[in-house]
């Protein structure tokens, strides 16, 4: 399996003549093996942009490519079998079927490919395993919990193997404790295997915590896209600067976020090293514990800078000054 790049070039939408267009001339680049989170209010057209990518819904102008193929040039079967092969889906309900079991819940896609039942439920109880639900594997909808649905929806959509993942408000039905378990089940699951994913929230924290990049509508129009600290530090409008407003910026701070780059460099070996994309809540215990700086270190072991208490105050203080 490969990540793809999804790209939207000046695609619009319209549903019915004389009123506002769903989508507005969109622009977009979404990196392969990147989180993609698409944000904005209720009739912003978020939802109409994710069914644009996997083709649910057609482009009244513009191109949807994906790895540079026009999915409007594609015949209908072919568009299918994409659809089938490469992209997977994930509702907000969970959507599941109540006579199937989970199992056959989880490995229904494979059973519209075609594939034969042993295997599908070689591979169904793979992906079930993977989000720790295959004791569960016989049991049906009714007798699992909300947050339990939702996880073999999710293995419905990873059976299949997709190279994109498209997750429309995929966890907002959950209660908070099972939503962050959600969260956290996702970033894993990508750590794993390297996946696009293309996901619609409308909340902020969420947003900020999955994202790579935040794409922001607003009336059909694409705002800005960014990463989450460009849409935070340099919104390009008031609208920008007003949506996120309220949230918590301090919380989401990394570790690349607080090197102080007036202290320099150092490779000394009793220094501990982190990630740069550790986050504050794993960094604050051993900032607290250790009398010296933090060494930064890229995904490829580069060293970025240090961590010292001073600059780690400094950039907790300014991002809270700012909500």
């Amino acid at each position: 399996m490969a990540s793809i790049k999804v790209s939207l070039r000046q695609v619009g939408k319209i549903f019915d003549a004389g009123v506002a267009p769903a989508l507005d001339n969109v622009s977009l680049d979404i990196a392969e093996g990147s989180i993609c989170v698409l944000m904005g209010l209720s009739g912003s057209g978020k939802s109409t942009l994710l069914r644009t990518i996997n083709g649910l819904a057609v482009p009244t102008s513009g191109k949807v490519l994906v790895d540079g193929t026009d999915l409007a040039q594609l015949a209908p079967r072919r568009l299918q079998q994409w659809r089938r092969e490469a992209a997977g889906m994930v509702f907000q309900s969970s959507a599941l079927f109540a006579h199937l079991n989970v199992i056959d819940n989880a490995a229904f896609g494979l059973e519209l490919a075609g594939v034969g039942r042993k295997e599908r439920h070689r591979r169904a109880g793979s992906v079930l395993e993977q989000v720790g639900l295959l004791a569960h594997a016989k049991q049906y909808p009714h007798q699992l919990s909300g947050g339990m649905r939702q996880r073999v929806g999710m293995a419905r959509a990873l059976a299949v193997n997709p190279s994109l993942l498209l997750m429309d408000e995929a966890f907002s039905a959950l209660d908070p404790l099972k939503r962050r378990e959600m969260q956290e089940l996702l970033l894993e699951l990508l750590r794993a295997q390297r996946r696009t994913i293309v996901f619609v929230s409308h909340d902020i924290d969420e947003a900020l915590r999955l994202g790579d990049q935040i794409a922001l509508l607003h009336g059909g129009k694409l705002l800005q896209q960014g990463a989450p600290r460009a849409l935070l530090d340099h919104p390009v409008n008031e609208h920008v600067r007003e949506f996120f407003q309220s949230a918590d910026t301090s919380s989401h701070l990394l570790a690349s976020d607080l090197i102080d780059h007036e202290a320099g460099f150092s490779t000394l070996p009793e220094l501990i090293s982190v990630p740069a994309d550790s986050r504050l809540s794993e960094l604050m215990p051993r900032l607290g514990a250790f009398r010296l700086p933090l060494t930064v270190r890229d995904a490829s072991g580069v060293v970025l800078g240090l961590i010292t208490a001073a600059s780690a105050l400094r950039t907790i203080t300014r991002a809270s000054a700012r909500n």
